[in-house]
C-alpha cells in the first residue's frame, strides 16, 4: 500500500504559507512603527513648541532709566541743600531802639557751592499780621552782587546788620520823612530771601 507524501527535501504549501505570512506581520509591525515615530501621536496640529523656543513676552523697547549728575564743589546752590535764617539783634526793642537784621546761610549738602549773597540778591522784608510794613529794596541804593563759596555745615552771617529806623516803606517814600510804624508792643515778623532761598521760619519780634 501506498500513500502521498512530499517530495523529500520540499515543505507542504501549507508550511510557506505560513513563512509568508509571518514575513508579511513582520513587516507590517516595522512600517508601523516608522510611522509612529514620524506622526508621533499626541501632537497638536500646529506643532510643538519647545520650552526652551517658546516666546518670550516683551513690553516694548527698552528705555535707560536716566541717572541724576552727581553734584561736585562748586556747583550752584540747590534749594534743598541751602536753609536761610532771619535773624535780629534782640527779641524786642524799647521806645527809640532801632532792630538790627541780619541773616544767616548755611549749607546742608555735601558738597561746597555758590551762591550770590551780595546786597543786589538780599531781601528783608517786615511785615505785621498781613501787612507788609518795610521791605529792604524800596529804598535801597549801591547794591552788589557777591558770589560766595558755602563749606557744608559751615554758616556764613552779615558782615554787617541793616538797621531798621521803625518807620514805614514804599519807593515813593524813599525823598522824605516816612510815617513811624505802631509800637507799644506791637509784633512783627522778619522774612528775608538770598539769591532766591527764602528764609524757612520767619523771625518775631516786638516794639514797644
Amino acid at each position: 500500500m501506498s500513500t502521498n507524501s512530499a517530495p523529500s527535501g520540499r515543505q507542504t504549501p501549507q508550511v510557506y504559507r505560513r513563512r509568508r505570512f509571518l514575513v508579511l506581520l513582520g513587516l507590517i509591525a516595522v512600517i508601523v512603527a516608522i510611522v509612529l515615530i514620524i506622526v508621533r501621536p499626541g501632537a497638536s496640529s500646529g506643532g510643538e513648541v519647545s520650552p526652551t523656543t517658546a516666546p518670550v513676552e516683551t513690553t516694548g523697547p527698552e528705555t535707560a532709566i536716566p541717572t541724576e549728575p552727581t553734584a561736585v564743589d562748586g556747583d550752584p546752590c540747590a534749594p534743598e541743600q541751602v536753609t536761610v535764617e532771619a535773624i535780629t539783634d534782640k527779641s524786642s526793642y524799647g521806645a527809640g531802639e532801632q532792630p538790627q537784621l541780619s541773616v544767616t546761610i548755611t549749607n546742608t549738602g555735601k558738597n561746597v557751592c555758590v551762591l550770590n549773597a551780595g546786597t543786589k540778591a538780599q531781601v528783608f522784608t517786615v511785615t505785621s499780621g498781613d501787612e507788609v510794613y518795610w521791605t529792604s529794596t524800596d529804598c535801597q541804593t549801591d547794591a552788589i552782587d557777591a558770589e560766595v563759596s558755602l563749606t557744608p555745615g559751615t554758616p556764613v552771617s552779615s558782615s554787617a546788620p541793616l538797621v531798621w529806623d521803625r518807620t514805614r516803606s514804599t519807593p515813593e517814600t524813599c525823598e522824605g520823612p516816612r510815617e513811624a510804624v505802631p509800637a507799644g508792643g506791637a509784633s512783627y515778623h522778619l522774612a528775608v530771601t538770598v539769591d532766591g532761598f527764602e528764609s524757612a521760619a520767619q523771625k518775631q519780634f516786638l516794639l514797644y
